[in-house]
Order: C-alpha cells, then sequence, then structure tokens
C-alpha cells in the first residue's frame, strides 16, 4: 500500500487542515479549494455508496469477478474505482466482503490503496449494516450485541451506549468508517414485516434515549447514521418489495415519528438515512420519501436544522423503483436533497444518469458541490485523510477481546424478559428437569450465529449442566415434523420450543408438545408478539433474536444463573382482540 507520504501528498496538501476536533465547519475553505480541483466526473463518482463483489481489492475468487462482470461491469473493487471513482463501498456478508476481521482489514486497506493512487485520489469512505441482533454484516470472532429491540427491554441507554462505543472500536479497527445504525423508527406496528425488533420499541421517547445514546457511542470512533426518515415504524409493507404508505397525520409524525430523529441530530450524528416510503401528509406528491424535495431539504434540512450527510437506503429497492427507472432515480434523490447515493442496480446506469443531468442543465455543479463538501466534511471528521489504513495489529488488539465479549454478555443478560411463568416453572432445576430437548423454528442465521438456534441453545444449556438434545422443527412443521418432536418429548423431563413469527403450524407443534404433560417453556426468538397466542404455554421468554449473545444469556435465565431483568419495549395486543394490550410496555417477570 501507498506510505503515509504519498497519501499525503495525494489529498493536496490538505490533511494537516482536516484534523478532527476543530469547530464544525472550519476547513470548508480547503476542503472547497480541494473540490474546484475536482473534474465534472469526478465530482459525480463521489456520491456513490457502491457494492462490489470478493474478499480483496485487486484478487478476488472468479466467482466473484463473475458476479463484479455481470452487476458493475469490472472484474474488482480496485477497478470499479479507477471506473467511477466512487466515494464509497459498502461491505456485505453475501457479496463476501466479512469472512474475517483480519481479511477485511486486508479488504479495506486494498480499496484505500486503489482510490488514493487515482489522480487527485480521496480515500474511501467504507460503510455496513451493523445493527446488531438480526442484521450484521461482520460476524464472530467479532463482537456481537443484541439487538434494538433487546437493548430496548434492557432499558439502559448506558448499555445502548457502551454497545455503540465497543462496535464502533471494532468496527473501526476493520477499516468501516460508516455504520448504518441505529435505527431511529418507532415500531407501532405489529405487523410490520421489516423494522420489528430492528426497532428499540413503541415509545418515542424510549426510542429516542437509545439512538442518542449508541450515537454518542459509536461516534467516538465512527460515522452513525439514523435510519429511515422520515419513519418507517408503521408500515405493513417491506419497502424492499413494496412501495409502503404512512397514513400518520403531520401532528402525529410530529409526535411520534419524528422524536428519536430529533434526538439524533442533537447528539450530532453524521449521517441519516431516507426511507423509501410514501407519507402524503409530508408531501402528497406520491413521490417516496428519497425521493421528496419536501421531506428531506424542507423538513429534514429546513425545520428539523441537519446539515449532515443524507444518504439514501439502497437504490435496488422495489420502494424508490416503482414509480421511476433506475436512470431517473439518483438523479430526483439529488434534487430532493440527498448527499449519497447507494448501492444503484446498476452502477454505469446511474452514475451516467448524473452525469448527464448535469451536462444537460437539470443539476448544477453547484448542487453536486454542497453534497460533496458535507461528504468531505464526514472523511475530514473521521481522520480518514489522516488515517486511511488500519493494521492487522490494531485487529488483533481490538476485536472480539475478553472484555468486550463479557460486556456482550452482561448487556443481553438485562435484556431476556420473562413474559409468563405460571406455577414458578422457571427457572429449571437440573435435578427436576435434567433431560432437555429443544426444538423450534431455525431461521436464516444472521451474521451473529453459529449454527441453528436449537442447537445454539441446547448446547449453552448443556455447558450449564443440563443434558439437552436439539431437534429442529423449522418454522413451518409438518404434522410428520410435529409428531416427531411430540415422541421426543416423552422422553425427557421438560421441553424448549423456539417460536419465530408464529405460524399455524408451530402454534400446533407447542400445543402438542404442552398436552404430552411435560413442561413446556417457549422463547420467543424473534418477535415478542407470539405469546399471545400460546396462552396454554406455562412458560415463555421472549429474546428479541436468534444470535447466539441472546440465545447464551435466555440459557443462563433458563437455568436461574441469572434473574430476567428485561421489559417490553412494546405492547403485546390480544390475539382475540387487537385492539386490547395482553401485556403492557414495561412488562416482565423476574425470580425475586
Amino acid at each position: 500500500m501507498p506510505s503515509r507520504r504519498t497519501v499525503l501528498a495525494a489529498t493536496a496538501g490538505v490533511t494537516a487542515a482536516l484534523a478532527v476536533g476543530g469547530t464544525a465547519h472550519a476547513d470548508d475553505k480547503r476542503l472547497r479549494s480541494l473540490i474546484s480541483r475536482m473534474t465534472l466526473p469526478e465530482k459525480v463518482g463521489q456520491l456513490f455508496v457502491m457494492r462490489v463483489y470478493g474478499h480483496s481489492a485487486t484478487a478476488p475468487d472468479q466467482a466473484d469477478i463473475d458476479a463484479n462482470l455481470q452487476e458493475i461491469g469490472v472484474r474488482t473493487a480496485a477497478e470499479m474505482i479507477a471506473k467511477y471513482r466512487v466515494g464509497g463501498i459498502i461491505y456485505f456478508t453475501w457479496a463476501h466482503n466479512t469472512r474475517d476481521p483480519h481479511q477485511i482489514a486486508d479488504l479495506s486497506n486494498g480499496i484505500q490503496a486503489a482510490s488514493l493512487k487515482q489522480p487527485r485520489g480521496l480515500p474511501v469512505v467504507i460503510s455496513t449494516d451493523q445493527e446488531h441482533g438480526i442484521v450484521c454484516r461482520v460476524g464472530e470472532p467479532a463482537t456481537l450485541f443484541p439487538g434494538a429491540m433487546a437493548v430496548g427491554a434492557g432499558g439502559s441507554p448506558k448499555d445502548a451506549r457502551a454497545l455503540g462505543r465497543i462496535a464502533g472500536q471494532e468496527l473501526r479497527a476493520v477499516g468501516i468508517r460508516q455504520n448504518y445504525s441505529p435505527v431511529a423508527d418507532v415500531n407501532v406496528n405489529p405487523a410490520n414485516p421489516v423494522i420489528g425488533v430492528r426497532s428499540f420499541g413503541s415509545e418515542p421517547r424510549a426510542v429516542a434515549a437509545r439512538v442518542a445514546a449508541e450515537v454518542a457511542g459509536y461516534q467516538r470512533d465512527v460515522a452513525a447514521t439514523a435510519k429511515h426518515f422520515p419513519g418507517h415504524g408503521d408500515t405493513a409493507v417491506d419497502s424492499h418489495y413494496g412501495f409502503p404508505v404512512i397514513t400518520h397525520s403531520r401532528e402525529l409524525w410530529e409526535k411520534l415519528d419524528a422524536v428519536p430523529f430529533r434526538a439524533a441530530i442533537r447528539a450530532g450524528i453524521d449521517s441519516i438515512m431516507t426511507a423509501h416510503i410514501q407519507f402524503p401528509a409530508l408531501d402528497a406528491s406520491g413521490d417516496p420519501a428519497t425521493l421528496s424535495h419536501p421531506i428531506l431539504t424542507g423538513i429534514l434540512r429546513g425545520e428539523l436544522g441537519y446539515d449532515g450527510v443524507v444518504v439514501t437506503d439502497s437504490l435496488g429497492m422495489e420502494g424508490v423503483r416503482q414509480k421511476y427507472g433506475d436512470d431517473r432515480v439518483p438523479v430526483l434523490a439529488l434534487k430532493a436533497g440527498v448527499d449519497q447515493l447507494l448501492n444503484p442496480p446498476s452502477l454505469d446506469v446511474a452514475w451516467n444518469a448524473v452525469l448527464k443531468a448535469v451536462q444537460d442543465g437539470e443539476l448544477t455543479e453547484a448542487r453536486l458541490d454542497e453534497s460533496i463538501l458535507r461528504i468531505l466534511r464526514l472523511k475530514a471528521r473521521l481522520r480518514l485523510f489522516e488515517e486511511p489504513y488500519v493494521s492487522r495489529g490494531g485487529v488483533t488488539r481490538t476485536v472480539g477481546t475478553p472484555a468486550h465479549l463479557a460486556a456482550a454478555d452482561r448487556i443481553a443478560e438485562r435484556t431476556t424478559t420473562l413474559l409468563v411463568n405460571e406455577g414458578g416453572l422457571l427457572p429449571l432445576g437440573r435435578r427436576t428437569h435434567r433431560r432437555l430437548l429443544v426444538v423450534g423454528a431455525d431461521p436464516a442465521s444472521p451474521s451473529g450465529t453459529t449454527g441453528p438456534p436449537t442447537g445454539v441453545l441446547a448446547a449453552a444449556l448443556t455447558e450449564l449442566g443440563f443434558t439437552a438434545t436439539a431437534l429442529s422443527t423449522g418454522t413451518a412443521p409438518s404434522a410428520a415434523v410435529v409428531a416427531q418432536a411430540v415422541a421426543a418429548a416423552r422422553d425427557v423431563d421438560a421441553v424448549i420450543v423456539g417460536t419465530y413469527n408464529l405460524t399455524a403450524a408451530q402454534k400446533s407443534l407447542a400445543e402438542q408438545l404442552v398436552a404430552t404433560g411435560r413442561p413446556v417453556v417457549a422463547v420467543a426468538i424473534r418477535n415478542p408478539y407470539d405469546v399471545a397466542q400460546l396462552p396454554a404455554v406455562p412458560a415463555y421468554l421472549a429474546t428479541y433474536s436468534w444470535t447466539d449473545v441472546e440465545l447464551r444469556a435466555a440459557a443462563r435465565v433458563i437455568a436461574g444463573r441469572v434473574a430476567p431483568r428485561g421489559r417490553l419495549p412494546v405492547p403485546v395486543q390480544r390475539a382475540d382482540d387487537p385492539a386490547a394490550v395482553l401485556y403492557p410496555v414495561g412488562h416482565g417477570l423476574s425470580y425475586d
């Protein structure tokens, strides 16, 4: 990679003036000078944050080369940078960017080297979605924490701040400088298919407190991103696959959705991500918020006073593509007030569309300069001009340390929520309930897991002195699988059943297990709303995710090694009367 001296030269002598710690925007004069020397194609490139396949910037596997050629028209990350001069790259697990921490660090260094060797080379902002819980891109041996709703159940902004601080340190160590977290959406709709447990809860002020705390923790080392503005918490459609509509009034938006975003702005949030949702009370045009000048410039910039980086949600999602073509979306987003254009389906189409819009006069070069200035301010705050590279030694010293892992375990223990405990069934005794059967849903695993939930939970219980056997029954068990589980239950002292967004087949499984007469403990491993549909189950826990750290904490609660301390951050409605609340916000039992 280039030496530090080469990096300084590549930034045209501005590095010393871009150090963090000065007053806001103090270096704008020098940054504007840097922008003035950029060509129009270079400026267009700075606006894009793009995916790329492969574990290496210059030598990915052949399958990843093929994927890059098919989707981007280049072979490697280095070639993409040389051709399009992108200002950012986003890492995904499925793009094979995140095999292990040392590999990630090497990839990050390769990307920076490829960009800095270009004429007027600038460092790249490398980003990812590391929300923790069900959305993680960097897996073990990195430290994985409970997700947002679990943190909401824990009730401690201090824990949220600690999560952000530790996670930010580890992300920075591997070269990731912008994290698309925390989720600032207030989840008031139990049927929300895309936010759910990614939200801290349903109470705006409680969500706001945790958002602000995570921002404070993250931004010691990386840029945090509050998402999805103006609020994605009350949708019944996933914007990855459709175009949701929010029917809130302007008054309700102010009281509900806006509160966490205002808190994030007060906390100094570096970036805010847009939502591909229609919000008629804020903009009657029918455009998605990502393309809405009234929402992004009028409300976010004007009324809320936000002058940081605005990044779109992925431009490959259907919510932003249904009304306009892929060539129009990036242009309209910039006209609306966006700065970073995230992951378009075709970089070539989007890049050339923006270039043409400037050449035709639809967009001015001055408008691009406004966004580039914000992006360069962000790079300056992150010390990317001074410290674009990371070291393998830094990875070893920082990522997945015993102290970090212990902190994650402690936080997880404070999030596990005991919803039902009839007859004091929990905690289970190792003498009276020595033999356990762990059955239930085994959904696709996020990066925070080492195996299927049934196996992870059974192994954790075995380590605690039980003899636990795992039997995966899936999210939609057949009658034959249910019969197998029921037969196995007759040979044990108690059964643990994991539920995942409870289906009719899962409900039948749990009810038939209860009918065996064996003690049954249910664990909601995603949405806590499952408990309303299983009144016959004598004990019910909520973990809010099926990642290892949360399942291990649940095992310790089941075994009585720790008492459950979590409290519901969302209400659970009755199954037979959704207008009535079965368990209110704040409900949670303990062993005390």
